[in-house]
């Protein structure tokens, strides 16, 4: 058995684990395998093996593996990388789903692009037992953890980035994402887990908002524990990451 199905099914086990610890149904946590930095044919072995939602974090990435996996019909990108103005209309050639909005002036940027760039059918997804239908689908990214150096809306912005989606109709805003601070133990995430949480049920909770984008290799548990409905992990799936970048 090829190492990338083991180390999927090792990850496979462990959301259903932690699921069953939180007495969630392991079907309501959506797997998004984060790719970045591992060629297509990773990819390639990963959707054999039953993965469909994919992250990248780089533009130039993204729209280069997109196309080397044009054949995979079925295959949705999620962008999780932080998403400069002067890039949305190439993310939108390739994305189903951007995790990181977090601001009004990006909203609007996006909203004017998307007409351009319709959702395929096999991209609409279903966020929280709502169909898709057509509309891009995107989170707002909140910086939790209040470090200067990362992009993300402060709690307090939240709102005004919200009310801004909900104004586009070519957007379709389903919850919300994080990255916390950087630790070497896993526990020491679980705050900032629940900080997101919290800010969801402040602002509408699970109708408004069905998605909590948050849990990495490292703290998948803690964040299924306090609501993760979608967890990015790629390391265990992948192995590290090559020291260059790799393109398909």
């Amino acid at each position: 058995m090829d190492s990338v199905t083991q180390r999927l099914e090792q990850v496979q086990a462990r959301i259903a684990a932690a699921a069953s610890s939180a007495d969630r149904d392991p079907t309501s946590i959506r797997l998004v395998a984060v790719s970045k930095r591992q060629p297509a044919s990773a990819v390639r072995i990963a959707y054999a093996a039953g993965v469909r939602d994919f992250g990248e974090n780089y533009v130039q990435e993204l729209t280069g593996k997109a196309k080397e996996l044009a054949d995979l019909t079925d295959l949705r990108w999620h962008f999780i990388g932080h998403l400069q103005r002067n890039k949305v209309k190439v993310v939108l050639q390739a994305a189903s789903v951007v995790h990181t909005l977090d601001s009004p002036e990006l909203v609007q940027e996006l909203a004017k692009r998307a007409p351009d760039f319709p959702v395929q059918i096999a991209r609409r997804l279903s966020f929280g037992g709502r169909p898709g239908d057509g509309r891009l689908a995107v989170l707002v990214e909140v910086n939790v953890g209040g470090e200067a150096q990362k992009s993300g809306c402060n709690p307090e912005q939240l709102p005004r980035v919200l009310e801004a989606i909900e104004t586009c109709p070519s957007l379709h805003v389903v919850g919300l994402m994080t990255v916390p601070p950087f630790t070497e133990e896993a526990e020491d995430s679980r705050a900032y887990f629940e900080q997101l949480a919290a800010l969801r049920e402040k602002h509408g909770g699970a109708t408004r908002l069905p998605e909590l984008s948050m849990g990495m290799t490292l703290d998948l548990e803690y964040a299924i524990a306090a609501g993760a409905t979608l967890v990015r992990v790629g390391t265990a799936i992948f192995g590290e990451r090559p020291l260059r970048e790799v393109l398909p």
